[in-house]
């Protein structure tokens, strides 16, 4: 079966000499030496200060610990197309999501829907960068000074993008990263927040550790810490980065040289100065059955999936909330992603294409 994702692993070896360091430290949690040194390498490949970085158990954790140092309340304005996680954490959090729709281009939230939805409720923007395509920074960023508000961006997608010479991490109030194993850089687990104000270091440093320092309760908080092993991955998998996103890139090309061919196929153009190759998103014209494709393209050991399907607005908790994202409906409806990691070999590209072809002429 070629699988839609799966994780790069770098040579054993390597992440066997962070065990040892691991075992010689005798520290497994807790702040500990790798971590703090997955810190400051962060911070240098991002052009961040280590200060103005917080390291979490995982990305969905590290957006709620997002929306709570925020203090949000309210309404939070966001996206229906996306991950489960992101209206989650709002959800959790305590607050209502009211969704915009998104670009037909980018697949990001509409920038030029967003005021219209903005109510005395209203407290923060919190925008996804989806499959790497950037938000309209800009055009969020003069909307939030406007009426006062925050922005979280989810950058889960957007890991080593880079937007005007800038990491994409320094851009917001917050923005959010997610090191899960399918993502183009992982640490098995994890998720990371950078943030413009230093002064949210110790408030994350609470919300992460039951909201404890010097023995006293200072808020309501939670264990979301990163662990040394996963800290491990990180490290050694930040060395492969560069080689994993130029391979991904090669991946990406020999897609887009067959795939353009096939008029029924629309590719999702990338529209970044930069980009790290994370998904091969394609949209299907309206008269394809999705569920009659995925059929078949597993009866030929191959895996595709839907991405975002349904739309986190649909979500059976919300009780059928009512809303209107027209462009996010039939998007979801019509897009799939192919298989896409580091080491799918050219021949199995081209099985792929093939199978899709035949279905789409069928």
């Amino acid at each position: 079966m070629i699988l839609v994702n799966s994780p790069f692993l770098p040579p054993i070896e390597n992440y066997v000499k962070k065990l040892e360091q691991i075992w010689k430290n005798q520290y497994l949690t807790n702040n500990g030496p790798l971590l703090k040194e997955f810190n400051e390498k962060l911070a240098i490949f991002l052009d961040i200060s280590p200060e103005n970085i917080s390291l979490f158990v995982n990305g969905h954790l590290a957006l709620e610990a997002a929306i709570k140092a925020l203090d949000l309340k309210g309404e939070v304005i966001t996206t229906p197309f996306t991950f489960a996680s992101t209206t989650n954490a709002i959800v959790n959090c305590g607050l209502k999501p009211v969704f915009c729709d998104i670009d037909p281009e980018t697949l990001c939230i509409d920038h030029t829907k967003i005021e219209e939805l903005i109510t005395e409720r209203t407290s923060a923007i919190l925008g996804v960068h989806v499959f790497g395509n950037l938000c309209n920074i800009e055009e969020i960023d003069r909307i939030t000074q406007k009426y006062n508000l925050k922005v979280i961006y989810d950058a889960a997608h957007a890991f080593g993008i880079k937007y005007k010479g800038k990491s994409v991490f320094q851009y917001g109030d917050v923005s959010m990263a997610s090191f899960h194993a399918t993502k183009v850089f992982h640490s098995i687990e994890g998720g990371m927040v950078c943030y413009k104000n230093q002064n949210l270091k110790q408030k994350f440093q609470l919300i992460k550790n039951f909201g404890i320092n010097n023995y006293d309760i200072h808020l309501c908080g939670s264990n979301m810490k990163m662990n040394e092993f996963q800290a491990a991955m990180g490290l050694v998998n930040l060395e492969y980065l560069d080689n994993i996103i130029k391979e991904r890139k090669k991946i990406y090309e020999r897609y887009t040289k067959y795939l353009l061919h096939n008029k029924k196929i629309k590719i999702v153009e990338f529209k970044n100065e930069t980009h790290n190759y994370i998904y091969m998103p394609i949209i299907l014209p309206d008269d394809i059955n999705i569920n009659e494709l995925l059929s078949y393209m597993e009866k030929n050991n191959i895996q595709i999936r839907r991405y975002f399907y349904p739309l986190t607005s649909k979500s059976k908790y919300l009780n059928n909330y009512i809303i209107n994202t027209p462009v996010a409906e039939k998007i979801s409806e019509k897009i799939i992603c192919l298989p896409f990691y580091y080491g799918l070999k050219e021949s199995e590209q081209i099985y792929i294409i093939e199978k899709l072809s035949d279905f789409l002429e069928k």
